[in-house]
């Protein structure tokens, strides 16, 4: 079972987080954190990277039922979403599979609300 759901695009790399950023707006979720992966690489350690950002999304109805069935869920929250610039100038965006990542926590009243929260970022990542 892969931990991610992705699909790579034919865009610039801003026009793709914007995209990215619209799409989890029409399904209920929002950017709460936003790490530009590369701009951190060159400032702590003077290192080039390619362009990598980490868009941390909520879903707060979703969130609000898996933090009443697992309290230390928050531990593995926002989603994750990672847009990033491939060699070939293509854009890749992946998101986490919630179904994947709540396997570890063995908790069977998480299951339906994983479903709900991948079937929704499957369209996010779809619709691009």
């Amino acid at each position: 079972m892969s931990y991610y759901i992705n699909k790579t695009i034919s865009t610039d790399f801003e026009t793709a987080v914007q995209k990215v950023t619209e799409q989890l707006k029409s399904e209920g979720f929002g950017v709460l954190t936003e790490i530009d992966v590369k701009e951190t690489l060159k400032k702590k350690i003077d290192v080039d990277f390619r362009k990598y950002k980490i868009l941390g999304a909520c879903n707060p109805p979703n969130a609000h039922q898996a933090l009443l069935h697992e309290p230390y869920i928050g531990l593995m929250l926002p989603c994750n979403i990672v847009v990033q610039e491939l060699d070939n100038g293509k854009i890749d965006v992946s998101a986490v599979d919630p179904q994947a990542s709540m396997m570890a926590v063995q908790n069977p009243d998480l299951a339906s609300t994983a479903q709900e929260i991948k079937v929704k970022l499957e369209r996010v990542i779809n619709s691009l």
